[in-house]
């Protein structure tokens, strides 16, 4: 009995020895190197293309939301209405545009 518990302990430590040593080498091959830099660029870049997009949208809504001098009052709240509505739908398709890239890759 001693010497089967022996055997099966020494087999699962070379198990776990080659399992250990396996990983390592995989960790430090430059292909796998090169696979995590290339889905960090493109993280950034979807990051990048969204901030800029939003940085764009909100420039635009800024300017829509300031007061004309030729419109009255009315027709400006009614446009900055419109403006809220359409402001609210374009931050959500960024939103969805960027969950689609990530959720895709």
């Amino acid at each position: 009995m001693k010497n089967i518990v022996k055997s099966v302990a020494a087999f699962s430590m070379i198990g776990m020895m080659q399992i250990g040593l396996g990983t390592s080498a995989i960790e430090a091959s430059p292909l796998h190197i090169q696979s995590i830099q290339q889905q960090d660029d493109r993280h950034d870049d979807h990051g990048c293309d969204r901030q800029g997009r939003e940085r764009a949208e909100h420039k635009r809504h800024e300017h829509e939301m300031r007061h004309r001098p030729q419109e009255s009052d009315r027709e400006w709240q009614e446009r900055q209405n419109r403006e809220i509505e359409r402001h609210e739908e374009n931050m959500r398709r960024i939103a969805h545009d960027v969950l689609d890239l990530i959720l895709d890759n």
